[in-house]
């Protein structure tokens, strides 16, 4: 122990960088000169402080006492318990070990980052037009320029629909599209969205989106169900259909193999994972194992409370706290895709836990300095 007392505490830094989220919290509660270190030199590194594997974190999505969120770390098929700084967010994205978050008790829409890891929590500025319910999406700069950080890549907040207040009174669809730029920190107006768009992304579309290169997608939550599609360099809207639109369940669109995927189930049938190919055609791809499936529904081939979370690691099918999920992820060099069963969580170091709805997110955990303050 003298040996690693006397090392420098930036060299002492630099091994630290090395070590999982699991080793570096220990390696923490170690010492005194320990914690220290760790804070005051920042652990700069992005593979040696983040896992292969994405967490799953569970967030209540009513107000929930105490202000806490649970995380699944799949490498040792662990459940814990993790503090958040408000009661009332529901996960939008996530930015590098970073989660942007709607503050849901806001009569407005606020956003904020967060890394429930290490407490970590900002605000986002507020947009020029307040409004309720729009539809949200994010993408991720392809490179970090020399004065970036990796810690905290940058990123860009897109706005589209939404209510806001009328010129004349009462309320009206909002047309124009926001854009955050994380590099500036700042809200500008990038472009515009048709009226009968504008109306579809804020009545029938969740927040979440996908981005696949220069496009933002979601899926919208009325059936038959669609996509719709937002070319954020040229400022242009499309939509798409969906596979047996008319006949599923449930419908969420992920990221998968680099392209657009839709996971989906369909009453009294199973659930299905299809890709968008060339020519804007879906192919089937992957189905949930039966047995699986009926794990997760009890027995009832009904998908409608079933709700999903992906990305390119993992995709998770999941209902309340405490259920249980199905996930399909990568393993093996090769990239292939295997199904498994995840254990619900009733206790935490003897403790029982409600059995409550909620929202899920997947993130890469990182106790390292975001620099989000």
């Amino acid at each position: 122990m003298s040996m690693w007392s006397n090392l420098p505490l930036d060299l002492l830094a630099k091994i630290f960088s090395f070590l999982s989220p699991d080793s570096l919290a220990i390696a923490r509660s170690v010492c005194k000169n320990w914690h220290t270190c760790s804070k005051a030199y920042p652990i700069a590194s992005t593979s040696a402080t983040t896992t292969t594997s994405s967490w799953f974190l569970a967030l209540p999505t009513r107000n929930h006492r105490p202000c806490c969120c649970y995380a699944h770390n799949p490498t040792i098929d662990k459940w814990h318990q993790l503090s958040l700084p408000l009661p009332s967010i529901r996960p939008i994205a996530s930015i590098g070990g970073l989660l942007l978050l709607k503050v849901i008790n806001s009569t407005t829409l606020q956003l904020g980052l967060c890394n429930p890891f290490t407490g970590e929590f900002k605000h986002l500025p507020r947009l020029h037009a307040a409004r309720t319910n729009p539809a949200i999406g994010v993408t991720l700069s392809n490179s970090n320029s020399s004065q970036d950080d990796v810690r905290l890549p940058s990123f860009k907040v897109y706005v589209a629909g939404g209510m806001s207040e009328a010129a004349q009174g009462g309320a009206t669809y909002e047309t124009k599209v926001e854009m955050y730029d994380s590099r500036v920190d700042t809200w500008q107006v990038v472009g515009s969205t048709p009226v009968e768009i504008a109306v579809r992304l804020t009545v029938w579309t969740p927040n979440e989106s996908v981005c696949i290169g220069e496009r933002l997608y979601w899926v919208t939550s009325a059936r038959a169900y669609t996509v719709m599609g937002y070319d954020v360099g040229r400022n242009g809207w499309r939509e798409l259909g969906v596979p047996m639109a008319e006949r599923l369940e449930f419908a969420t669109l992920v990221k998968r193999n680099g392209a657009l995927g839709l996971v989906g189930g369909t009453c009294g049938g199973s659930g299905s994972i299809w890709e968008l190919s060339e020519g804007d055609k879906w192919c089937l791809v992957e189905k949930v194992p039966l047995e699986l499936g009926l794990k997760l529904l009890g027995g009832k081939r009904v998908w409608e409370s079933v709700k999903c979370v992906g990305n390119e690691d993992c995709i998770c099918l999941y209902k309340n706290f405490g259920n249980g999920m199905v996930v399909c992820k990568r393993v093996g060099v090769m990239g292939r895709w295997e199904w498994i069963w995840v254990d619900g969580c009733h206790y935490i170091k003897g403790k029982q836990l409600p059995h409550c709805p909620i929202r899920g997110a997947l993130l890469h955990p990182t106790l390292a300095s975001s620099l989000i303050y």
